[in-house]
């Protein structure tokens, strides 16, 4: 059995639902490893790094015939009620664009093509890293699922910039119209 590192700096609490390995059960203590590098988590016991990763998210800018761009209104948190593009997590193993693609179809009920990538957005203490691209509406029936209120075309003055969800919507439409005009 290996001994982790000897710990540099105790600069902040072991988060709530990481306190136990997961490799051997162990207690996982906050180190500074590496002096550029964030706190990681390490098992005292069998020397796991624990490392918090981001989560990837996709999401797409779906544009019809007419240039109409489609929302939805979110019936979960965070954002309950507010107005996002279809998107969401990206599963272990899959590909981020066949990831945009299956949420277009469970949230909106649409098929769709990608056309391009628009942009990545990652923000200072936030989880998520949201890959987004824009995408053609080529089939389906506007439908919402259990993550849905109502799905709905909007033009770019229709759009209700002040109820969307997240600033990656806020920006990723901006950019959409930006390059659009």
């Amino acid at each position: 059995m290996r001994n982790p590192p000897a710990p540099r700096c105790y600069d902040a609490p072991v988060p709530e639902a990481y306190r136990f390995c997961p490799a051997c059960g162990g207690a996982l203590e906050p180190w500074v490893l590496r002096a550029a590098e964030p706190t990681r988590l390490v098992c005292v016991r069998c020397g796991f790094i624990f490392y918090l990763d981001p989560k990837v998210a996709v999401g797409a800018v779906i544009a019809n015939d007419a240039g109409h761009v489609l929302l939805v209104k979110r019936a979960i948190e965070p954002g309950y009620g507010q107005w996002v593009f279809p998107g969401g997590y990206v599963d272990r193993g899959e590909e981020a664009q066949l990831a945009a693609i299956r949420e277009a179809r469970e949230e909106a009920g649409v098929e769709i093509r990608i056309e391009r990538l628009l942009d990545v957005y990652s923000y200072p203490g936030r989880t998520p890293i949201i890959i987004v691209y824009v995408a053609r509406f080529v089939g389906g029936e506007l439908a919402v699922d259990d993550e849905g209120l109502e799905a709905r075309w909007f033009t770019e003055r229709e759009i209700p910039w002040d109820d969307l969800a997240f600033r990656s919507t806020h920006e990723a439409l901006a950019a959409y119209f930006r390059e659009r005009a």
